[in-house]
């Protein structure tokens, strides 16, 4: 096979966590794959420090964010600079990760220079376009040019099957998320266990982490969930409810005015990986709207109370690991004081993580081998 040019492009940090795996098991073969990575830095900081944390470094960073910019904006300047990168360099595939704005543009320049698109983490699906915001709809126009699709559970599969998608170009190869658990050394962790100790942080078995930032909780559904924080800080003030924040002024500006006067609610900036890691291991609760956190905590037997009226990972839902609060204050009081009401071992979750079991780049690897075999033999 003659050496390939991959494009892996990202930006966000969920993205690197997610990708890391496949790239470091396709730079274990140079004599096949030049792997080119290029960060659009839609979130500039956090996506370069966990970069950093995967020994990783990127080939080429975009800058495409400036404040304030509406949706429209974002996706202009990402495509002409993604433009520039395939004017520059002879691609022959790209990667892309799940369902964010540079994941589109990823695709769309990616299709407009006929070039094929892996995308890893196909297949989620809400099917309600405003549920998540703009999310649902850039994974479901990314199917529609993708060359192989590498769903993580067989709901994904099914989900692409009914959009007809070739059935030859769907490959079920769980989710990467947890491979990059596994990346982690115990010398990592702990250095993560200072960092807390550092903060005035106490990890006990009485631990709750917190994580709001999607753009459909913003305004009243934000307050409502800062309402519910407020009522369990109190009533569980031998708790201690952790809040990296968003840095969304949207989230960040409420969230700090309301809270931080709490002995209890230790509000952090954003962490890096390994930190947030460490967080959810120890947890005896997580309230999250992030995507990520859905998949990784199962691994940990963390109950999950996801703060979203829809989800596209529904597989947790299922085995029971997570439960759909939304922004409802009554559901999240309801199910968090069922949790904290009782002893940390008491709330353990024995299930499977559904999510995969952290081969999942050995198998994205083999199947573009085989892709670009089968290419070259025509």
């Amino acid at each position: 096979m003659n050496k390939k040019n991959i494009l892996v492009v990202f930006g966000t940090r969920p993205e690197v966590i997610k990708l890391a795996p496949v790239i470091l098991e396709l730079k274990k073969y140079p004599d096949k794959y030049n792997v080119i990575i290029c960060n659009t830095e839609q979130q500039k900081e956090l996506s370069n420090q966990t970069l950093a944390y995967f020994n990783l470094k990127a080939d080429l960073n975009l800058d495409c964010m400036r404040p304030n910019q509406s949706l429209l904006e974002v996706q202009t300047r990402i495509l002409t600079a993604l433009n520039n990168v395939f004017s520059n360099y002879k691609i022959d595939a790209t990667i892309v990760q799940g369902d964010t704005m540079t994941v589109l543009c990823g695709a769309l320049a990616s299709f407009y220079n006929k070039c094929p698109v892996f995308h890893v983490e196909a297949g989620l699906r809400s099917y309600d376009i405003y549920e998540p915001f703009p999310e649902e709809v850039m994974r479901q126009m990314t199917s529609r040019v993708a060359e192989i699709h590498f769903a993580p559970t067989e709901k994904n599969r099914q989900a692409l099957l009914k959009e007809d998608i070739s059935e030859n170009k769907i490959h079920v190869v769980g989710n990467t998320v947890i491979d990059a658990l596994f990346c982690l050394s115990e010398n990592t962790l702990k250095q993560s266990k200072e960092f807390f100790r550092l903060n005035d942080i106490k990890i006990n078995d009485k631990l709750v982490l917190i994580t709001a930032h999607r753009r459909e909780n913003h305004g009243e559904r934000i307050d409502r969930i800062i309402e519910a924080i407020t009522y369990l800080a109190g009533k569980y003030a031998d708790h201690t409810f952790v809040i990296p924040v968003h840095p969304n002024p949207n989230v960040k500006d409420k969230i700090h005015s309301r809270l931080q006067k709490y002995n209890n609610i230790k509000l952090l900036t954003p962490l890096d990986y390994p930190n947030l890691v460490y967080l959810m291991k120890n947890a005896k609760l997580i309230l999250t709207d992030s995507g990520g956190i859905q998949e990784e905590a199962p691994s940990f037997g963390c109950p999950t109370l996801v703060m979203r009226y829809e989800t596209e990972r529904q597989e947790g839902i299922d085995a029971g690991v997570s439960v759909l609060v939304g922004a409802d204050y009554d559901k999240i009081l309801k199910y968090s004081e069922e949790i904290l009401s009782n002893p940390f071992e008491k709330t353990r979750l024995k299930a499977v993580n559904p999510y995969g079991d952290g081969t999942s780049a050995k198998k994205i690897t083999n199947i573009i081998d085989n892709y670009f075999a089968k290419k070259e033999s025509l």
